[in-house]
């Protein structure tokens, strides 16, 4: 109502120029205060706005040379933005549905594999270390959630009449947010869901989120593998691109599952895709009793757990992943659905289904003395020496008692004798300084 009254008051003068030079004062000060937001905005950026916009940069220079003839057809088409709007890959396992069709997967050269006249025992020596049974120890813990990390927090738990789904997330002090999900499959056997899991030829069939993948490298005695993926990634994103170390343990009639990020120097690094450094998405696969209540253990269970890091903010990724998981949820059933009738047609194993059937095979008694053992020198660990007790140990009324005396002898102000009282309580309730 104000600036109304002031543009009629400033309209209503007798000539033009006093109106021309009135709305020069009344405007230009709202400029220069757009300037200097501008300026300080720029200034005090957050680093991800940075990189978003490098990365745009850069995509609109590849896109101008490759239109001037200097790329190569296959380059140019990389770099076409497929416009899916928020859609964040979550697990390995959960892809997100894509509304078009994309950059065509034949369209991305094939980066250097290895020399096929290398040995199995080479590979072998050089890659079955990758994953470990340390990672199986880790899987282990996170299943029995005694990995010692923050809580879990319930962020969904739906249900088709096929299946049931819950999922939890956790924000750890350092690193992205981690997720876990358990989800109950009906009339589906561990042996069928590992083996489509590992299926990286069928895996094309339904998810149409991965644009390549590639056998890099195998242990043909403890079926350890290692893989090239891309990935696809929302239009203001270019593709991410995954070297990932893989294995399964058998324990009991359950699979534990590790797959995760490796170094590998026979992938050069390249600017597009970009290379995710940090990726773990691992799972826990059984049988367990129907919701039929019959008795007989015909679903089966999936516990996974899993995070990346994929160079954007936290804080989006996570937004997208609430908006898109129950999505990609229903996308992976309708994919082992296909999968089931895949198999049932009787016809050939592909590769990387026959690697998921060689597994390391543990006891029950081997994962408990795992765990039992971890959890034996944590607490060793934790327990204090004898002489960090005896240095602890000082009356506090000494400590209260030296403080008092010491504020009474400075005249120093009430700000030192402030100090003083907090660094004497501190010591005496035992905490560090």
């Amino acid at each position: 109502m104000a600036l109304g009254s002031v543009l009629l008051e400033i309209l209503q003068r007798p000539t033009i120029g006093e109106v021309l030079s009135e709305i020069l004062i009344f405007v230009i000060p709202l400029w220069v205060a757009v300037a200097i937001g501008v300026i300080v905005g720029w200034a005090w950026r957050p680093k991800w706005a940075s990189n978003l916009s490098r990365e745009m940069l850069l995509d609109s220079k590849v896109s101008k040379e490759a239109e001037k003839g200097e790329f190569s057809a296959t380059t140019t088409s990389s770099v076409i933005p497929s416009f899916n709007i928020l859609k964040f890959q979550l697990p390995s396992c959960v892809s997100w549905v894509a509304d078009d069709g994309g950059i065509q997967k034949d369209s991305l050269s094939v980066p250097p594999t290895l020399n096929s006249e290398r040995s199995s025992s080479k590979i072998e020596k050089e890659r079955s270390d990758l994953v470990m049974e340390d990672d199986l120890e880790h899987l282990s813990k996170l299943v029995e959630v005694t990995d010692g990390g923050p809580a879990w927090i319930q962020v969904m738990d739906r249900s088709t009449p096929n299946m049931n789904y819950q999922a939890w997330r956790r924000d750890p002090e350092t690193g992205p947010p981690q997720y876990r999900s358990r989800t109950v499959y009906e009339d589906v056997t561990p042996d069928l869901m590992r083996d489509f899991f590992w299926d990286d030829e069928f895996r094309a069939e339904w998810d149409d989120m991965l644009l390549h993948a590639e056998t890099l490298e195998e242990c043909p005695t403890k079926g350890t593998m290692v893989v090239h993926w891309v990935r696809k990634f929302p239009f203001f994103c270019s593709d991410r691109e995954y070297i990932i170390g893989r294995r399964i343990w058998e324990s009991d009639q359950m699979y534990y599952c590790v797959t995760k990020g490796i170094p590998c120097s026979s992938v050069p690094r390249r600017n597009k895709p970009r290379r995710v450094d940090l990726y773990y998405s691992s799972w826990c696969i059984r049988a367990v009793e129907s919701k039929r209540r019959d008795g007989q253990l015909t679903a089966c269970e999936v516990m996974l757990f899993h995070h990346e890091d994929m160079g954007i903010p936290w804080e989006i990724a996570k937004l997208g992943v609430r908006q898109g998981m129950w999505g990609a949820v229903k996308k992976i059933e309708a994919g082992l659905r296909a999968y089931q009738k895949h198999r049932a047609s009787a016809e050939p194993l592909s590769h990387s289904a026959l690697m998921a059937q060689i597994n390391t095979k543990v006891s029950a008694d081997h994962l408990r003395s795992l765990e039992s053992r971890t959890s034996d020198m944590l607490e060793i660990e934790s327990q204090e020496t004898p002489e960090k007790r005896a240095g602890n140990n000082i009356p506090k009324f000494l400590v209260i008692g030296g403080a008092i005396a010491l504020a009474c002898t400075l005249d120093r102000g009430l700000a030192t004798k402030a100090l003083i009282f907090g660094v004497a309580r501190r010591f005496a309730t035992g905490r560090r300084l």
